[in-house]
C-alpha cells in the first residue's frame, strides 16, 4: 500500500481482513499527517455533488477578485494546472454534474453502510457522531436550487428536508446570530462526523493487530517495471517487492506513475481548517453546519469545533496563507461568536487531490498488479471505506461492490 492517509489505510484494512499480508509505505513519521490530519470532519454522504456544475462558472470571475472567495485561482507556469482548469470547465454541464452526482451517491451510500458497520464492529474512538447536517443558504435563488437538487437526490435514495429560516434556528439554536441572513436550509439527518486523524490512528492499531507492516519515514521514489508488470518500488529504504501495489498517495500519485505512461488528471486544491476548544461556558453547534455561500463547514468533534473551507488552486505547496485563515476566523466569529474564546485555535491546511469531474480514480491500470485508489478530493474521509472495499474486491478477484463505471482510469 503506497500511502498512509485515510484512503490508503481504509484499503489496507479490507485487504488485511481478507487475509492478505499488507505493508503500508508512508513518507511521514506517522499515519494521517497530511490531507487527512485536520480535514472538515464531516462525513457528507448526501453532499457529493461535484464542484464542476453549470452554476459555478458565472461565480468564478467575481471570486477571482475577492480575498475571501471560496475558490481562489493563482496562475502558475505549470501546464498541469491549466489543463485541469480546462477539463474542469468542460465538466461544468448539467448532464455531467447529474451523472457524477449519481455515481458518487452510490459510492457514498455504500461507504456510509461500511462506516456504520465499522463503528459497530471495531473499538475505535474517533469522536464519531450521527448528528445530521444542515446546509444554510443566504439567498432565495440558491435555496431554490438546493431544493431542486434535494428533489433529484431523493429519486436516488437521499432523505432531506427543506427548512425555512425559523425552522433552521429551531433545529440548531446556535445559528440564532445568523438569522438575518438565512433564507432557508436543507437538513439531512443521515450525515455523520468524525475526527479523521483519530480514525487513521485507530486503523493503524487494527492493522498492526492483523500483522500489517508500517514502513514510516520512507519516501517512494520510483516504480520499477518490466513490460506490463510492476517489479518493485524504489524507496529511501531500498527496493520493496510485492505481488500487488495500490497507489493511494493523494496529490503525489500522478508524478509517480507518469513515467509509466499513466496520466492521472489530479491537481491539488488547498483547503484550510481551524480547530477551536469548546469550553463549558460556550455555545457551539451540535449538528454539522455548512454555510453554502461561503463554502465553510462547521463540525463538532467531541469538545472541539472544526471549521474548514475554501479551495486554492495555487500549486502543490501546503503552506498556510494567513489571509485565508483570517477569513475563517472572521466567519466563525460572525456565525458562532459564543462557540469559543478563540484564544487557542489551531490552524492547518492540506492539499486535496482533486479531479476535474470530482470523481475518484479507482481500479485497474495497464499494469495488472498496480491498482489505483486516488483523486477523492474533499471526499476522502467520506469515500475511504467504500473505495477501500472496492480495492479489496478487485484483489480478491470478485466483482466490485459498486459499479466502477465513471471511476476507472479509462473513463476519467
Amino acid at each position: 500500500m503506497l500511502g498512509g492517509g485515510v484512503v490508503g489505510l481504509a484499503a489496507a484494512y479490507f485487504l488485511a481482513r481478507d487475509g492478505n499480508e499488507v505493508a503500508i509505505v508512508e513518507r511521514n513519521s506517522g499515519v494521517g499527517l497530511e490531507t487527512s490530519y485536520a480535514n472538515g470532519g464531516q462525513l457528507s454522504y448526501s453532499y457529493v455533488a461535484p464542484l464542476a456544475g453549470p452554476g459555478v462558472l458565472p461565480k468564478i470571475p467575481p471570486w477571482l477578485l475577492r480575498r475571501d472567495a471560496p475558490l481562489r485561482f493563482r496562475p502558475t507556469f505549470d501546464w498541469r494546472q491549466w489543463r485541469w482548469c480546462a477539463e474542469f470547465v468542460l465538466a461544468c454541464t448539467r448532464r455531467q454534474a447529474d451523472l457524477t452526482t449519481r455515481r458518487l451517491l452510490a459510492l457514498a451510500y455504500f461507504s456510509r453502510a461500511l462506516m456504520h458497520r465499522f463503528v459497530q464492529e471495531e473499538r475505535v474512538e474517533f469522536d464519531f457522531s450521527r448528528n445530521g447536517k444542515l446546509v444554510v443558504h443566504s439567498s432565495r435563488d440558491s435555496f431554490t436550487a438546493a431544493r431542486r437538487l434535494a428533489e433529484y437526490q431523493a429519486s436516488l435514495g437521499s432523505e432531506q428536508e427543506a427548512l425555512d429560516a425559523d425552522a433552521c434556528i429551531a433545529r440548531e439554536p446556535a445559528l440564532r446570530t445568523l438569522r438575518p441572513r438565512i433564507a432557508g436550509g436543507i437538513y439531512t439527518p443521515s450525515e455523520d462526523v468524525g475526527d479523521c486523524y483519530k480514525f487513521c490512528t485507530g486503523l493503524e492499531r487494527l492493522l498492526r493487530r492483523h500483522g500489517a507492516q508500517f514502513l514510516l519515514d520512507t519516501d517512494v521514489r520510483r516504480l520499477l517495471h518490466w513490460r506490463d508488470r510492476i517489479l518493485g518500488i524504489e524507496t529511501s529504504a531500498g527496493v520493496l517487492e510485492a505481488d500487488r501495489y495500490v497507489l493511494a498517495l493523494g496529490t503525489a500519485s500522478p508524478g509517480l506513475v507518469r513515467p509509466l505512461g499513466i496520466d492521472l488528471p489530479i491537481y491539488p486544491l488547498k483547503g484550510y481548517s481551524l480547530t477551536l476548544p469548546i469550553g463549558p461556558d460556550h455555545v457551539a453547534p451540535r449538528i454539522s453546519v455548512t454555510d453554502f455561500k461561503k463554502k465553510i463547514v462547521y463540525a463538532r468533534l467531541g469538545d472541539e469545533l472544526r471549521v474548514a473551507g475554501m479551495a486554492d488552486l495555487a500549486g502543490d505547496r501546503a503552506d498556510i496563507d494567513e489571509s485565508r485563515l483570517a477569513t475563517l476566523v472572521d466567519e466563525t466569529r460572525a456565525a458562532f461568536p459564543d462557540a469559543s474564546d478563540f484564544s487557542r485555535l489551531k490552524p492547518w491546511c492540506g492539499l486535496r487531490p482533486a479531479t476535474p469531474k470530482g470523481t475518484p480514480i479507482l481500479g485497474r491500470t495497464p499494469y495488472p498488479n498496480l491498482l489505483l485508489d486516488c483523486g477523492q478530493g474533499a471526499l476522502g474521509f467520506t469515500l475511504a471505506l467504500g473505495c477501500g472495499k472496492v480495492i479489496g474486491d478487485l484483489v480478491a478477484g470478485s466483482d466490485p461492490s459498486v459499479p466502477l463505471e465513471g471511476f476507472e482510469l479509462a473513463s476519467i
